[in-house]
């Protein structure tokens, strides 16, 4: 997962959602991908804080959002708007179902299965 993270890197998309059960390797391909960006500071799971943003060298901004814990987003659908609006930002969406409203057709998807023999199946 930090590998393809990592080369996702090299041509990233502006928007990810990340789709894929609890342990299955989202916020490790987003440590990937913030690695590929030249991001040298540890990535986290926003799990507890929502959103982490992170200072890429090139001048653009990765930001990385879990809506796990929020059934209903509130003001934080409104800061995700503002991120996706934004064309010098990278935006990550994990457990997007409760803003997929505002998510753009456009968006790239990243659907990761974690099999029961430790290997991954991912599909975009």
């Amino acid at each position: 997962m930090l590998a393809l993270g990592e080369s996702f890197a090299k041509n990233s998309p502006r928007i990810i959602e990340l789709i894929g059960d609890v342990g299955a390797g989202k916020t490790t391909f987003v440590r990937g991908l913030a690695k590929g960006l030249g991001i040298k500071e540890p990535v986290t799971s926003p799990s507890f804080t929502i959103s982490k943003s992170y200072a890429c060298p090139n001048g653009q901004t990765l930001v990385h959002y879990d809506f796990y814990r929020l059934a209903d987003p509130g003001l934080m659908q409104d800061d995700l708007k503002e991120s996706i609006d934004s064309p010098n930002n990278i935006t990550v969406i994990e457990w997007a179902e409760s803003v997929s409203n505002i998510l753009p057709e456009n968006r790239t998807i990243i659907s990761i299965i974690y099999n029961d023999d430790g290997s991954r199946e991912v599909t975009l």
